[in-house]
């Protein structure tokens, strides 16, 4: 697990709310505290598409992607005021994760892994990104989070990103 600290946050932001640099992302929750506090939870209710539309083609993941309801959050955001507080719980999308793995020739398979996870903190004046992983069994090895952690840290760098490291 790392933390790290955003250092622009105005280009986070727009890269979170507007540009498609999150959109390998799927949203588990949301916590957005403006003049009201709304919560979204992600997981798709799956009941309320017809049932040819319930497919594993057509509705690929437990949770909705990023790039699907990223508009709603930057709607409930926007305005003369900045939010009092911001909390986003994002999965890496399952087909990343298992690209990570490979190409960091893991011992540990994607199968054992639920979720490669992106927390985002906003408390009204900075923005903490924690990083974190969930498994479908127990491992002994902490090798995926390693490269995770190594993965996103690359990824924000080459987007543009700017962040420090939090002890």
């Amino acid at each position: 697990m790392i933390a790290l600290e955003i250092t622009s946050m105005k280009n986070f932001m727009n890269r979170l709310l507007a540009g498609d640099t999150f959109d390998l992302f799927l949203l588990e929750e949301a916590t957005i505290s403006t003049a009201n506090t709304y919560t979204i939870d992600g997981h798709i209710n799956r009941d309320f598409y017809p049932a040819e539309e319930r497919t594993a083609e057509m509705i690929p993941y437990e949770f909705q992607p990023w790039s699907e309801v990223k508009g709603l959050c930057f709607h409930l955001i926007k305005g003369k005021h900045t939010p009092l507080f911001l909390k986003l719980v994002l999965h890496l999308k399952p087909e990343i994760t298992d690209r990570i793995l490979r190409e960091g020739d893991s011992v540990i398979d994607a199968d054992h892994i639920k979720a490669l996870v992106l927390n985002v903190k906003y408390d009204g004046s900075r923005a903490i990104l924690t990083t974190g992983a969930s498994y479908q069994t127990f491992v002994m090895s902490r090798e995926p989070e390693k490269l995770w952690d190594t993965w996103l840290v690359k990824y924000l760098d080459q987007s543009g990103i700017t962040f420090s490291s939090l002890a």
